[in-house]
């Protein structure tokens, strides 16, 4: 593939380089934020991100500049800004690289995002797991207030930017924005009904802006070298800029690689990735953590940026590839997801707290040859009884194993259906929910 710069991993190749305040500062840290101290105006930076095309990194891609200009300009009470540092999707592991190695560069994003919202408070919401994260965090608060980029009068504006650090409970749900402004108000992650949406009801029901880690590193090289230097990179002018993508599984190299939006799905698995691990054939792969659904070979020339992964049938979400070569069993595979999803069910929603445990026995029943044909009607019925009736998207992820295994793999599930029948072939059939 083409050679192309690094953005937010090119700081953290420097040999030596831990991420201090000094060393951040030589590499030109904190200078797009003394840029807008020195005047620039909200709304121009607002305008120069949403020229910069960049989308959300969290999963929905929703574009950042948009978000940040539906806080209300003249509410006259506190805002805030949020930092979705909760990285609990299976397969997804570069935010914690982001916060561990180079924290000021998400530290100076965040304070950039507060001066044009106008928000004196900003919190990370971190994963409770990530306890190295966090005290990396915290030193590099502690530097950036004693070097006056925090605190009150941060580089004498007169304007006071405090940045804390708040560890969840290890609960995956709380990745979902409001799921972790409950959590951030001390109450049980649970998603909120919208609307109304945190832009003008957030924390403490007040205006907040929920950003991921990886979006707010973006934000001072995009102030930097200007918007069309990243709309020029990738696939524009929907897919800009650079994107990190977590790669793992069946893979010779796997680990956190930053590449242009638009790569294909060979380029990243076979030149960057060197193949499968045992240099078996490609059965299947996760293109975007755990929710997105599976793909296939056929989808290696599929490009990695929001739309042209839409059109395939999945999606980019948190940019969790997952390699699975052949050998791999992808009833196996479906299972081990839902027992996931099914652990991590907040159980707000009927549908998703009971629907999960039953998918979840449904497909420990086929696993263990004990199932009947009529389990796939079954299934197929359970996952349309949670899609789409959900507060959150929760729903939806659950269900995408599942539907992309049956619709790529169903002859796998039909074998094990087939060895267990001529096992017990007068068990009685099962009932699918239509006939209950």
């Amino acid at each position: 593939m083409a050679k192309y710069e690094k953005i937010l991993l090119k700081n953290m190749e420097q040999p030596g380089y831990t991420g201090s305040l000094k060393e951040y500062e030589q590499t030109g840290g904190y200078q797009a934020f003394r840029k807008v101290c020195e005047g620039m105006a909200p709304s121009d930076i607002i305008e120069t991100v949403k020229l910069s095309g960049l989308r959300g990194r969290g999963g929905a891609g929703f574009p950042t500049g948009v978000k940040w200009s539906f806080i209300p300009k003249d509410h006259p009470g506190p805002k805030y800004l949020c930092c979705n540092a909760d990285e609990s999707e299976p397969g997804t592991f570069k935010d914690r690289q982001l916060m561990e190695r180079d924290p000021h560069q998400v530290l100076e994003g965040m304070a950039i995002t507060c001066y044009t919202i106008g928000a004196e408070t900003a919190y990370i919401y971190i994963r409770g797991e990530f306890w190295l994260g966090a005290k990396v965090l915290d030193q590099a608060i502690a530097e950036a207030k004693k070097a006056g980029y925090l605190g009150s009068n941060v580089l004498g504006t007169g304007k006071t930017i405090n940045i804390f650090v708040h560890r969840g409970a290890g609960a995956y749900i709380c990745g979902e924005e409001t799921a972790l402004l409950e959590s951030l108000e001390g109450k049980r992650g649970k998603p909120r009904f919208k609307p109304p949406f945190p832009a003008t009801h957030g924390l403490y029901q007040k205006p907040t802006v929920v950003n991921n880690v990886e979006t707010l590193a973006n934000i001072p090289h995009i102030l930097n070298k200007g918007a069309a230097w990243f709309a020029a990179i990738g696939a524009p002018p929907k897919g800009t800029g650079t994107r990190i993508f977590c790669l793992s599984g069946h893979i010779k190299r796997p680990g956190n690689y930053e590449v242009p939006m638009g790569v294909t799905f060979r380029e990243m698995i076979y030149e960057i990735g060197g193949g499968m691990r045992s240099d078996k054939p490609l059965k299947a792969f996760i293109p975007g953590g755990a929710s997105a659904p599976f793909l296939t070979p056929e989808h290696l020339d599929v490009k990695m940026d929001f739309e042209s992964l839409a059109m395939a049938g999945s999606m980019l979400g948190s940019g969790g590839i997952t390699v699975m070569e052949e050998g791999t069993s992808m009833v196996w595979a479906a299972l081990r997801l839902m027992e996931f999803f099914y652990h991590e069910s907040c159980g707000k929603c009927t549908p998703c707290r009971e629907g999960s445990s039953w998918l979840v026995q449904t497909l420990q029943r086929i696993s263990r040859r004990e199932g009947r044909m009529s389990d796939l009607d079954l299934l197929l019925d359970l996952c349309k009884s949670i899609e789409g009736r959900t507060v959150c998207a929760f729903g939806e992820a659950e269900v995408s194993p599942i539907v992309s295994t049956m619709r790529h793999w169903r002859s796998e599930y039909e074998e094990l259906i087939r060895e267990a029948e001529a096992a017990h072939p007068v068990k009685q059939e099962i009932p699918v929910l239509s006939q209950i």
